[in-house]
């Protein structure tokens, strides 16, 4: 019994999650666009018809229909339900993490934001100024959230990435864009400067990975996004910052 109420528990979760990344899809397709994201209805992208609500079922109307526009019959992007999808499996991950509490509002609303940002910065290379101030809310509650992150630790987080970040972009053209730099102020706070190391480290390693795939593979055009990586690392650092610091320690008999 006690097994059966968790599954469903998890499953009103994952719906949750799925139904909010139908939403974020709508703010990744059209925030760029400067397209409100509160007024209209959802509409195909490439015949422009309203799509009606019964086809507009997270993760279940794109199998329904197949991948197909039920109008124009134009494929509709797998990207959707995946957004979709790892939106739902988040919520559960947070859920399991911090259970049915306000912190898990808070972070999974910054995960949320950070999907956004991952998903725009790929398309477009710029992190929109409107989710950096959304994701200012959850930064500022973390403050009564994580207590155990003194306000000097915070403080300290705004700085220790953004301003060598803000130093090499200075220096170097291109080597960093005014939202990575933005991104990691906010996330600063939020973390406070341990989790934001971490956070910096595991985007960097990840980004630089990825920097010498397209070396190798010699793409013509040498730029990339980094935002992705950096929300990665924060998200990473917000559900088990600590845990990775504490093994870390222990590792080196610290």
């Amino acid at each position: 019994m006690v097994l059966l109420i968790q599954f469903i528990l998890y499953l009103y979760i994952f719906v949750i999650g799925i139904v909010i990344g139908s939403f974020l899809n709508v703010v990744i397709y059209r925030l760029p666009r400067e397209v409100s994201v509160a007024k209209g209805r959802s509409f195909c992208p490439n015949c422009n018809a309203p799509i009606k609500g019964y086809h507009n079922i997270p993760v279940f109307s794109y199998l329904w229909l197949r991948g197909k526009c039920a109008d124009c019959g134009g494929p509709i992007s797998i990207r959707y339900p995946l957004v979709e999808l790892f939106s739902g499996l988040l919520a559960v991950l947070v859920f399991a993490v911090y259970g049915f509490s306000f912190a898990w509002l808070v972070v999974f609303s910054a995960g949320a934001i950070l999907i956004c940002i991952t998903m725009i910065d790929f398309d477009t290379m710029t992190i929109p100024n409107g989710l950096i101030i959304a994701l200012m809310a959850p930064a500022l509650l973390s403050f009564f959230v994580f207590p155990q992150v003194g306000l000097l630790s915070r403080v300290i987080g705004i700085f220790i990435i953004s301003l060598p970040m803000l130093a090499l972009a200075l220096f170097i053209p291109d080597a960093f864009g005014g939202g990575d730099i933005k991104l990691m102020a906010v996330a600063g706070f939020m973390l406070g400067w341990g989790n934001t190391l971490l956070a910096a480290f595991i985007g960097v390693v990840l980004g630089g990975v990825v920097a010498v795939y397209l070396l190798v593979k010699k793409t013509a055009d040498k730029h990339m996004a980094f935002g992705p990586y950096l929300s990665i690392g924060i998200m990473t650092a917000l559900l088990f910052g600590d845990i990775i610091i504490g093994w870390y320690l222990n590792l080196f008999g610290l």
